[in-house]
């Protein structure tokens, strides 16, 4: 008797759906630590010399996975040059925005608040890209159905008001300044230029070389920038940890993850899960470090939920 071909019920179909359904949402949780990372590493280290170090040991790790695996590397050159490009925006240029904004004194709910901004960004760009005359063939078609729908803005607008809503208690009080600001504004349009080059230019490939590709773009241009910085590393307990969780979980995991969603969505579906970090960042400061939850930050995480389920639902044909 011949085996049965796997259908649309089948277990081993099911499983794989499900495990591409959890990936959003293992993504945010991953993603979330990387702020409450920051909170334990940088009083120990440099923001530069810590992120050349991550950079490093994961590129390592990579190249072990693919040599184990024989995974295949990207063979046209200007593949080299896409991801390359990427990984000095999501990796050298977001992460290290993102890191010398906590060093220079922002918090971690202020620095996610800020870079939250970015499925707005998206959205905007998307919108202003895809305008152009009615009619015109099928290219202008395409275009056109590119745009973001109003139902779309509206969870945009939604899921930001929730996010404001738990993370507005951080903002003032002396802690934002026009020198830390101006760090976590790199980070925010690094990520959001990032997502949306890889989108438009980087073609599918297997994630492991990929990301070693990016990374060791992201060290050519960091380990210049660490090489000058004065403030030794103390190797505390903290920063061991925190370096350990950066390589294993944040760059091994939940790059992998951001690399898979994009290849895998669109730019403004993917994106709008950042507003999921502000509100699980909030949560984990609260669980860690005993910081306050109050009602309105839980009222801003409802918000921002519905928000992203308006923006990520697929439009019906």
């Amino acid at each position: 008797m011949e085996p049965l071909a796997e259908g649309a019920g089948s277990p081993a179909r099911d499983s794989s759906g499900a495990l591409i359904r959890a990936m959003p949402w293992v993504f945010v949780l991953i993603w979330s630590t990387g702020f409450v990372v920051a909170r334990f590493g940088m009083p120990h280290a440099p923001p530069f010399s810590f992120l050349a170090m991550r950079y490093a040991l994961s590129i390592a790790c990579f190249l072990v996975w693919t040599l184990i695996a024989r995974v295949e590397w990207p063979t046209a050159p200007m593949q080299w040059l896409h991801l390359a490009v990427v990984g000095t925006l999501l990796h050298a240029g977001y992460l290290g925005g993102v890191w010398a904004a906590v060093k220079a004194g922002i918090g971690a709910g202020t620095v996610a608040l800020i870079v939250g901004l970015q499925p707005v960004l998206t959205a905007l760009w998307i919108t202003l890209s895809t305008r152009g005359p009615e009619g015109g063939g099928s290219h202008v078609s395409a275009r056109v159905s590119a745009r973001v729908s109003a139902r779309q803005w509206l969870g945009l607008a939604l899921g930001f008001g929730g996010m404001a809503l738990v993370v507005w208690h951080k903002l003032g009080g002396g802690e934002v300044t026009l020198h830390n600001l101006s760090f976590a504004v790199v980070g925010l349009l690094a990520i959001t230029i990032g997502t949306l080059y890889q989108k438009r230019f980087v073609a599918a490939c297997d994630v492991r070389s990929a990301s070693a590709i990016q990374l060791l773009a992201a060290l050519g241009v960091t380990l210049p920038l660490a090489l000058l910085e004065a403030e030794p590393m103390e190797w505390h307990p903290h920063l061991i940890g925190a370096l350990a969780w950066s390589v294993v979980a944040l760059t091994l995991g939940g790059s992998s993850l951001l690399y898979l969603l994009i290849q895998r969505g669109a730019a403004t579906r993917v994106t709008s899960l950042m507003y999921l970090v502000p509100p699980c960042t909030a949560m984990l400061a609260w669980i860690l470090f005993g910081e306050a939850f109050t009602w309105s930050m839980l009222v801003g995480m409802l918000l921002t939920v519905c928000g992203v389920a308006m923006v990520v639902r697929t439009s019906a044909p």
